[in-house]
């Protein structure tokens, strides 16, 4: 491994952050007032492209997104302006992949954010004007195969993260990615304060992935109920099922429970078979709410700026901690 290719490709996304954060991209949860809010403070937003209904809709937001970041670049030129992100499924149930890849390259996304399928045809369009594509990964096998297709980075999907959450515990994953990925490694899983996303680079990754805690923000589109039932649960709450979509995934036990799931049924008692269509798993996560199981720190729903101010002043307390327990207790000679 590379060392010197780590902190290059890192520390070039890393300098354009106040915070080595990226706000994960969360179906019918994340829009551009909660991504432009992030980036306003330093840190990276996204948003799934499919959480606009059609193609036409997405190009409305990217050009929002990129007129908002430019007029704040030009307001505050000494400011960290983050850019932002695109989430695109890469599978065949994805009927606009093809329009929607199209507007990312025609207004050069920053960053793609891939799931389902890594695939270098894709690497290499948004490679072609400067772009970069971090790709969900659960595994090592998947890593690996996202590796050959040339992605940039690998989003560590561990054992707690909300939504089609791996199941490996994030030490042994990202540990096992560094072991021959020598790109950008950011960590999704049970991460809600400063403390953890200073854990997560000790671990190895470059950046935290939080979704969770910025669904209970103001600017979010999860309906209110969906923000007080997180405020409201613990990790015991957070239900890894197939039940739900066929895929196994995080959901929230009370919103299973509402939607008339008989909890008594286990996942062998269902037919998970392939992935359902991108119509049937809207309504999914629309009525049956995924969370995960950093839930149990999550009490309040603040601002998109008041959440990441919080945030850097917890990141800052962390490190000097830290730095004072290193200063009592030295490395032995």
């Amino acid at each position: 491994m590379t060392i010197k290719k780590i902190e290059s490709k890192a520390s070039a996304l890393r300098s354009q952050t106040a915070l080595p954060v990226i706000v994960a991209p969360m179906f019918l949860v994340s829009n551009p007032d909660m991504v432009l809010a992030a980036c306003k403070q330093g840190v990276i937003g996204s948003f799934p492209a499919l959480n606009q209904r059609t193609s036409k809709g997405l190009e409305q937001w990217l050009q929002t997104m990129n007129n908002s970041l430019q007029a704040m670049k030009t307001a505050e030129p000494d400011k960290t302006i983050a850019p932002y992100a695109v989430n695109l499924i890469v599978h065949k149930t994805n009927p606009r992949l093809q329009a929607d890849l199209d507007l990312c390259v025609q207004y050069k996304v920053p960053i793609i954010i891939t799931s389902l399928g890594a695939v270098s045809t894709l690497v290499d369009k948004v490679h072609s004007y400067g772009g970069i594509v971090l790709h969900d990964v659960t595994n090592v096998k998947h890593a690996k195969k996202a590796q050959q297709a040339g992605v940039d980075g690998l989003i560590a999907v561990a054992a707690g993260a909300g939504g089609h959450a791996g199941t490996i515990n994030p030490v042994a994953l990202v540990s096992e990615i560094r072991q021959f990925f020598d790109g950008i490694v950011v960590l999704a899983g049970c991460l809600s304060n400063g403390k953890d996303i200073l854990s997560a680079e000790a671990m190895g990754a470059d950046f935290a992935y939080m979704g969770t805690r910025f669904i209970n923000t103001t600017e979010s589109s999860a309906d209110p109920d969906y923000k007080k039932m997180i405020c409201d649960s613990t990790s015991s709450d957070i239900i890894y099922t197939s039940a739900v979509t066929g895929v196994p995934a995080n959901f929230l036990r009370q919103s299973v429970e509402k939607a008339g799931f008989n909890m008594k049924k286990t996942d062998k008692d269902t037919k998970p078979g392939q992935l359902k269509s991108l119509s049937s798993e809207a309504k999914a996560w629309k009525t049956v709410w995924s969370a995960g199981q950093g839930v149990s720190n999550i009490e309040n729903i603040p601002t998109v700026t008041e959440l990441i101010e919080a945030l850097k002043k917890e990141y800052g307390t962390a490190q000097r901690n830290i730095l004072e327990k290193i200063n009592r207790h030295p490395s032995p000679p």
